[in-house]
């Protein structure tokens, strides 16, 4: 089946709003590998994206892989009703290694799910219903998840939350000239407390942030930020809530979760993505007290699907064997050095950011900070060309994301790093 003839069957039978990636030439995946997938005419790509930094270490990594087809094979579903063996062993995986405090587990099918979850304990904990979460997050596709998105272009359907408030992030880049980091931080600090004061009674439910920002463009925090911020949550009654979907599990080297990099421990935690390595999940985890305060029945046909959980749980036994984390600590400098390079050859890269194995390199008009988001396309298309399959986010989806497996190798990071630079050439000559 032929690239061209698929398109026009998606096309005829899928949502236009389910817009793929290289829309004049998008590819039509026929099968994956480890760190490549290979498209319906035989080209093979090398992906540093992983599906939305989902494939967490690499495309039918097979130990993991195994383990899903022995589960297969023994039972396939039971939803919460019942309990499976597998759930309960990766709710202990989860519990021991998450930080001190967080005990209680609940599984889902997505990130969206985790979040909902995540809200619904803060409210029924606290018994207020108000949730500050901050601009450019994205938090899922759901009403309330996308209530909780302060990014318009995934705000879809017209409804909005009332009780979901947004106060200003710590976008240093996007800051105004002269303003340094820890002037970035006062502001959010001020309006975050004026926030609380002219639009809540001074109680909310939870404060909710995602720690490196992901289709907002991998935006980074100072390092003082949530340490900042954290004391005024408390004041005002609420928990904290860390969005993990796409800082968990390593990726941004050195711990398993991206709060950790900024030294605050957070009441709730919420998981998907590169959990499963590319299978469903949705995790939500916090401390007995919080879990104790959800009363009344509440069950996921989904949530705990014992072929989910052995693939989930696989997937989290093979990161601690093969010390992820530390790889991703290694081979980010490695590719946060070269991007650097870039940044000082080519006058369109406005910022290089992120941690570990979450890069970024935001794209502007040159001389100026006005994104671009045409060039953007442009990198994106030039790299998906000469076999590179990039990410893209930011407000103006000028932001390229750099997201390879967390096993990603030394000669991978080189031949991506060969192809990105060959990339950036044919866009600016």
């Amino acid at each position: 089946m032929s690239n061209e003839n698929l398109l026009q069957r998606y096309e005829k039978v899928m949502f236009p709003a389910a817009s793929p990636y290289h829309k004049d030439n998008p590819i039509i995946v026929d099968h994956a590998k480890d760190q490549y997938i290979w498209d319906a005419d035989g080209k093979q790509y090398l992906d540093f994206f992983g599906g939305v930094l989902t494939v967490s270490v690499g495309h039918c990594n097979e130990e993991i892989t195994q383990r899903t087809i022995e589960q297969l094979q023994k039972v396939q579903h039971t939803t919460t009703i019942y309990i499976n063996e597998i759930m309960v062993r990766l709710a202990e995986k989860v519990v021991a290694m998450t930080p001190a405090g967080l005990e209680k587990v609940y599984f889902t099918n997505s990130g969206t799910e985790a979040n909902e979850t995540a809200i619904m304990a803060a409210r029924m904990y606290t018994g207020r219903p108000t949730v500050i979460t901050l601009r450019h997050a994205y938090s899922g596709r759901s009403m309330l998840a996308m209530s909780l998105t302060a990014h318009g272009s995934w705000r879809l359907g017209g409804v909005v939350d009332p009780f979901v408030k947004h106060v200003r992030n710590p976008y240093t880049f996007r800051a105004l000239d002269g303003m340094t980091p820890d002037d970035v931080v006062d502001l959010c600090v001020q309006d975050l407390i004026e926030t609380i004061e002219t639009t809540t009674n001074g109680q909310i439910a939870a404060f909710m942030a995602e720690p490196i920002q992901g289709v907002g463009g991998f935006i980074v925090p100072p390092e003082d930020y949530f340490k900042r911020i954290m004391p005024i949550i408390k004041d005002a009654g609420a928990v904290f809530i860390s969005d993990e979907v796409q800082t968990g599990w390593g990726r941004t080297g050195g711990k398993w979760f991206g709060i950790e990099q900024f030294g605050v421990t957070p009441d709730i935690m919420t998981f998907a993505k590169g959990m499963g390595n590319g299978s469903p999940i949705g995790c939500t985890i916090t401390s007995a007290e919080i879990a104790d305060a959800v009363k009344g029945a509440t069950f996921s046909t989904f949530g705990g699907n014992p072929v989910t959980m052995a693939t989930a749980l696989a997937t989290l036994e093979y990161m601690e064997a093969h010390n992820v984390k530390e790889n991703a600590t290694v081979m980010g400098a490695k590719l946060r050095e070269k991007l650097e390079e870039f940044e000082s050859e080519f006058n369109f890269i406005g910022e290089v950011r992120g941690m570990g194995l979450m890069q970024a390199m935001e794209i502007v008009k040159p001389g100026t900070k006005d994104p671009d988001g045409a060039l953007t396309v442009a990198i994106m298309d030039a790299a998906k060309d000469n076999g590179l399959l990039l990410g893209k986010g930011g407000l103006h989806n000028n932001v390229i994301r750099v997201s390879p497996h967390l096993n990603v190798s030394e000669a991978d990071m080189n031949q991506a790093m060969d192809i990105l630079a060959k990339s950036l050439v044919e866009v600016s000559s």
